[in-house]
């Protein structure tokens, strides 16, 4: 008890004994101002002029930073083969081309069909008055069409058999643009079927057409089945799955990429031997829904526009598009058509414009109706 007692008055007798320590003066030495007016500096500098590198992003900025990924150099991309080396001097080389300007620049039409055009009298109104700024070509697949038109007559090419969902209609495709190419004069190539019609008047399509220097080519990423679930690893290594595009086949490009297409034979090749119905595991692949976009998203991706200027209507969510019989056309149809956007506004030059120059599919039945609207509904 003696003991525990007198430890606690020692700790007591400390605790009030305590003797009081008197702190010496404070010093500031030199190098404390002069760090804390170089930090103060650096910080004047961060906010003036903002950071750029990763660290001096995250000490200086507390929002709009990239993530760390984004600051590391790019990786090595892979080693091209020897075909694709070439294949891409050519695209390469073409594609920095200046063509000479011609005095008659001209947009060649050229038509996909399987046999007669039922809408030529319709076309024929459209390109009336127009005879110099415009060929036709035909393609026709199945039998010797009969024209109406004098814009028609005499304007088929050697055609070939075209089985859908095959790349027989990339070869038609190609087929047409080698056969219009051979005219200097030909700037743009549109590509069309025969239930293809159009939705504003001549001179409103070609000034659309020849005022801007990019192709419309629909190309966008589908993730599912019916997209990249047709990709076969036997494209790579000049293919990867990661550029694997799909659109639909109604283009409307410029000369240079019609030439880059009549190029190519390397990724062509691809799509012809990968790309096709049953191929693997009975997936379906339709070259013609991915060849284009596909290639031209790896070649000249800034140099197309990621949509197509021909309509369609996949609403009704079939394996084929909405088609229009002669009840469904009226004018406001054909405004309504020609008023709708995409998901994304359609940017021309930098300004919104009309999506859709073209309009499919219709029914032959529905040529009547057309006729009789065709003044109206392209004033524009």
């Amino acid at each position: 008890m003696k003991a525990s007692k007198a430890w606690r008055l020692g700790i007591g007798d400390l605790q009030i004994m305590t003797v009081p320590r008197h702190r010496p003066p404070l010093k500031r030495p030199m190098w404390i101002i002069v760090l804390v007016s170089l930090v103060s500096l650096l910080l004047i500098g961060a906010y003036v002029y903002p950071p750029r590198g990763f660290v001096a992003c995250y000490m200086f900025s507390s929002n709009g930073c990239k993530s760390f990924v984004e600051w590391l150099p790019p990786s090595l991309s892979r080693e091209l083969t020897d075909d694709e080396i070439a294949s891409r001097v050519v695209i390469r080389d073409i594609l920095r081309m200046t063509f000479p300007e011609t005095k008659n620049a001209k947009i060649a039409f050229m038509f996909l069909t399987p046999g007669s055009l039922p809408f030529e009298r319709l076309w024929d109104r459209f390109f009336s008055g127009h005879e110099d700024r415009f060929t036709v070509y035909v393609h026709a697949s199945r039998e010797k069409p009969v024209h109406v038109s004098r814009y028609f007559i005499n304007r088929g090419i050697h055609s070939d058999k075209v089985v859908w969902g095959t790349v027989s209609m990339v070869d038609a495709e190609r087929r047409l643009l080698a056969n219009a190419l051979k005219d200097p004069d030909n700037q743009h190539f549109v590509l069309l079927s025969d239930s293809c019609v159009p939705l504003h008047n001549f001179d409103y399509v070609y000034n659309y057409l020849m005022d801007t220097n990019i192709s419309f080519i629909d190309c966008f990423e589908d993730p599912g089945p019916h997209g990249s679930g047709r990709y076969s690893k036997h494209m790579l290594p000049e293919v990867e799955k990661k550029d694997f595009r799909k659109g639909a086949q109604w283009f409307s490009m410029k000369r240079q990429h019609a030439l880059i297409v009549m190029a190519d034979s390397l990724y062509y090749s691809k799509f012809k031997l990968y790309c096709k119905p049953g191929m693997e595991e009975g997936r379906n692949c339709y070259a013609d829904e991915h060849y284009l976009p596909t290639f031209f998203y790896m070649i000249d991706p800034q140099g197309i526009a990621n949509w197509s200027v021909t309509h369609v209507d996949w609403s009704e969510a079939k394996w084929h598009p909405k088609s229009y019989r002669a009840r469904d056309v009226t004018y406001e149809l054909l405004k309504n058509i020609t008023r709708e956007v995409q998901i994304r506004p359609c940017l021309w030059n930098g300004m919104q414009r009309p999506c859709y120059l073209f309009a499919r599919k219709f029914y032959p039945e529905a040529l009547d109706n057309l006729m009789q609207l065709f003044s109206n509904y392209t004033l524009t």
